[in-house]
């Protein structure tokens, strides 16, 4: 019994037939991981530059418009009409906005406020219009749903209680007169 396995097994080592595909199976997936996490990347950054581009067009008609009082729904109308890419955009954006007093910076306080769909709606956290040659910072926050979920980059994101994962984009202007 001992000499018919010992046979087989030498028989199984001098055997060179089939050893690509050991290569083959530690390879792939390996380097699928790293397309899917390119092409997510590659995603991620174009809706990053869209919300960017979105949020800098908009506060640019805030601060040439001085006269006009725009509401928090105004603001996301416009950041996701200058977006364009950015799929179900009135619905996952959320926006804050605060005056800025220069002589004591604090910024936004804690986290990006998201809109997190799988909890009842939560009211804003801070969106105060300003006063005339104010400092304000804006930040929005975008809510998307990865390429590949359960892969790479896709993987490593934070999600909320619906899967989604979050991008935030924050910008400061000058409040001009009225």
């Amino acid at each position: 019994m001992m000499r018919v396995m010992k046979k087989g097994l030498r028989k199984f080592r001098k055997d060179e037939s089939g050893f690509m595909v050991v290569e083959f199976a530690l390879a792939i997936p390996l380097i699928f991981t790293m397309f899917m996490t390119s092409v997510e990347l590659g995603i991620y950054t174009t809706r990053q530059m869209f919300l960017d581009r979105g949020m800098e067009m908009t506060i640019r008609l805030v601060r040439l418009n001085t006269a006009r009082q725009y509401t928090h729904n105004e603001l996301k109308d416009m950041i996701c009409e200058f977006s364009g890419f950015l799929p179900d955009c009135n619905t996952r954006l959320r926006l804050e906005m605060n005056e800025v007093n220069m002589r004591a910076f604090t910024g936004f306080q804690g986290t990006a406020d998201c809109v997190d769909t799988s909890e009842p709606i939560t009211p804003l956290r801070t969106f105060s219009r300003g006063s005339d040659h104010s400092v304000m910072l804006m930040r929005g926050c975008y809510m998307f749903d990865p390429v590949f979920r359960l892969t790479g980059l896709g993987e490593g994101f934070t999600k909320n209680g619906a899967g989604h994962a979050k991008m935030v984009s924050v910008a400061a202007f000058v409040q001009e007169p009225r």
